[in-house]
């Protein structure tokens, strides 16, 4: 018999991804993701070799690390982190801020029709070419929706 759906807490703990450059990663994350809400957590490493945004242990946060065996950070095919934005300008100021800090666009603001009539997205590549994403699936008073 299968367990009943967990409502609370959050299926995650935390989603790692590498990176070449944990500073130049620093000023990309900090900047992408303040329009969402989430923060670097203070003190996450003391050493200096990662970073973390979201909530300490036991999370969920994205916690950027370089590789713990010493090669190089590479993106995995088909992988996407995405978060999650209460207002399609929050996704807006994301991809704003992304590509300010040395993102790259893969994929401007707007509905996703094919998702659903809400689903507002935006999508980006880090500065080490990870794909982000950030969307809102809350229709906004006045704004445009995507037909059925």
């Amino acid at each position: 018999m299968p367990l009943p759906r967990r409502k609370d807490p959050p299926m995650f703990s935390y989603i790692s991804l590498g990176t070449r450059d944990i500073a130049r990663s620093i000023r990309f994350y900090d900047a992408a993701l303040a329009p969402l809400g989430h923060w670097r957590i203070a003190d996450y490493d003391p050493d200096g070799q990662s970073a973390a945004w979201g909530l300490d242990d036991p999370g969920p946060h994205l916690w950027l690390t370089e590789p713990f065996d010493g090669n190089p950070a590479t993106v995995g095919n088909g992988t996407m982190v995405s978060f999650l934005a209460e207002t399609r300008a929050a996704v807006d100021a994301f991809h704003a801020a992304a590509l300010a800090h040395g993102g790259r666009d893969e994929g401007q603001p707007g509905l996703r029709p094919h998702y659903g009539p809400h689903f507002y997205a935006a999508d980006v590549r880090d500065p080490d070419g990870n794909k982000l994403n950030a969307v809102c699936y809350r229709p906004e008073p006045g704004a445009q929706t995507a037909p059925p």
